[in-house]
């Protein structure tokens, strides 16, 4: 009982995301790359702190916003190969990879699917013709991250803040590299996308709260749905040790 008792007590503790306990935490955290997006928005200043996981090798990531309905509001960040549909490794020439436009549809599919901008292939990745504003795209971080930026206007009441991160390559015993061999996208993907999510109330005096994965993306970006089975997912779900946004 006793045990009990101490447990709830901690469980309690992380719920609540204390100003005093998150920022201990931040304090003795590794170094962090920081990232600066949408420096001219209007609105709340929102702070994303992003602790690497044991499994964390350069994963793609995107940022946004949606009202409690889960409509989108708007991007804050997503890595700028995405983004623009132009990667740095974008194909070999000569036994030396080159900068070159790639098609990524299962990259980060429920938030490109969110974003709703269709390009001419009929794909909801951005290309080089639908590609997200400057302002709102960044370099793929190396490392655990701290991303500085803004709402393009103020909010209020209740707001959801997503995440979404994808690894190329990470198989496991579920997702293996032979389970969709006609899929020329999955081959890329493996584990797919995780989404991670924090419902922030604007109106509240708590300003940190800890994100929390709530679903994983289709494997090749064929859809935009939410599947909230993460029982298959291993390595996937350690490319982040912890998540917590700040908002004022």
């Amino acid at each position: 009982m006793r045990n009990l008792i101490i447990f709830s007590a901690f469980g309690l503790l992380i719920a609540s995301c204390s100003t005093g306990f998150l920022k201990k935490q931040d304090s003795i955290s590794e170094p962090k790359e920081v990232l600066t997006t949408n420096p001219s928005g209007k609105g709340n200043t929102i702070t994303i702190s992003f602790k690497k996981g044991g499994s964390f090798y350069y994963p793609l990531i995107a940022v946004w916003l949606e009202n409690p309905d889960s409509s989108y509001i708007q991007t804050l960040y997503v890595s700028k190969s995405l983004a623009t549909g132009v990667f740095k490794y974008g194909r070999s020439e000569k036994n030396h990879w080159v900068p070159a436009s790639r098609r990524a549809p299962q990259a980060l599919p429920y938030w490109s699917h969110k974003r709703g901008v269709i390009a001419d292939d009929g794909l909801y990745v951005p290309d080089q013709k639908t590609a997200v504003p400057d302002a709102y795209s960044g370099a793929t971080p190396t490392t655990g991250f701290v991303l500085n930026t803004h709402s393009d206007s103020p909010l209020h009441g209740i707001v959801r803040i997503l995440l979404e991160l994808n690894q190329n390559w990470d198989w496991n015993e579920f997702w293996t590299n032979d389970k969709y061999p006609g899929d020329e996208y999955y081959k890329y993907s493996c584990q797919p996308a995780v989404v991670y999510e924090a419902i922030v109330n604007i109106d509240s005096a708590t300003r940190y709260y800890l994100m929390h994965p709530i679903g994983h993306s289709h494997y090749s970006g064929k859809n935009g749905l939410l599947y909230k089975d993460l029982g298959s997912l291993t390595t996937a779900l350690h490319i982040a040790d912890s998540i917590v946004v700040a908002i004022k």
